[in-house]
């Protein structure tokens, strides 16, 4: 069984940073792309970063390209987003998400498993 946990979210103002965590268990980061998404209120889920199975390759949204940074602890099966230079338009809840392939996605449509949410609340 898939199962992913997040955490790390919080209020944070607007400059600052913040480093999310997702614990995985049920499968492989060598078989699975994973990455996080967020939604913020009355917006749809967007795809934030992922990194593809085997670190092959990563992907940013362009907002947030050059202000974080996804990793990964094959060890510990977790993964992290560093987020910096946090702005109010970052604020949202923020999902862990595995797909179904070992391909980066983008689109909420690609993924198979949705961990909990975490909140990110940026104040300017």
């Amino acid at each position: 069984e898939v199962q992913l946990q997040a955490s790390g979210g919080g209020l944070v103002q607007a400059g600052g940073s913040l480093r999310l965590s997702c614990a995985a268990s049920g499968f492989s980061f060598d078989d699975y792309a994973i990455g996080w998404f967020r939604q913020a209120p009355g917006r749809e889920r967007e795809g934030v970063s992922c990194i593809s199975a085997g670190e092959r390759s990563t992907y940013y949204s362009d907002s947030v390209k050059g202000r974080f940074t996804i990793s990964s602890d094959n060890a510990k099966n977790t993964i992290y987003l560093l987020m910096n230079s946090l702005r109010s338009e970052d604020t949202a809840v923020y999902y862990c998400a595995v797909g179904g392939n070992t391909r980066v996605v983008v689109s909420p449509k690609q993924i198979h498993y949705w961990g909990q949410g975490t909140q990110v609340t940026v104040s300017s």
